[in-house]
């Protein structure tokens, strides 16, 4: 049962899967819905400060090396997409706009980009990881009822 979990959790942390795929996999698996939920959420959010601290110059240093250049690349140019994005669709409104990226589950919205977006936007940390952590929550309740059947989510809730 603890490999479940670990498998649950280091899915979770993984770039552009995070847990809108760790949670799909932990329902298919038949684990108890408040315990993955919550090992999920922990997963995706440990990598955060991370992100938010040292992606941006990890990137940026990486982007001319011969190897690994192209996708430091494309990572910097994903993440100022994002946060111009965000930017201009948000205005002040930008703590709101970051939590909604990160909590609707589509393809390259989600907590590493969000994150990446927030530090290229020089957002405040706090206010980065409360969006950011609202979004995975959202996103999660979001992925749950897909997973489960919007009556079975809402039946494991309750």
């Amino acid at each position: 049962m603890l490999k479940k979990y670990l498998i649950v959790f280091f899915v979770s942390m993984v770039p552009l899967i995070e847990l809108r795929g760790a949670i799909p996999i932990a329902a298919g698996m038949g684990l108890p819905f408040v315990q993955y939920y919550i090992i999920a959420i922990i997963g995706n959010m440990i990598p955060v400060p991370f992100i938010y601290f040292f992606a941006r110059k990890i990137l940026v240093w990486g982007a001319d090396k011969p190897v690994i250049g192209n996708f430091f690349t494309w990572c910097l140019e994903k993440g100022e997409k994002g946060g111009k994005k965000l930017q201009a669709t948000a205005g002040k409104g930008l703590f709101v706009a970051l939590l909604l990226f990160v909590g609707i589950p589509l393809p390259g919205t989600g907590a590493w980009t969000g994150t990446l977006a927030a530090s290229i936007l020089d957002m405040d940390f706090k206010s980065s990881v409360l969006a950011v952590m609202l979004g995975v929550i959202l996103a999660g309740i979001i992925m749950a009822l897909a997973s489960m059947g919007l009556f079975g989510a809402l039946g494991a809730l309750f």
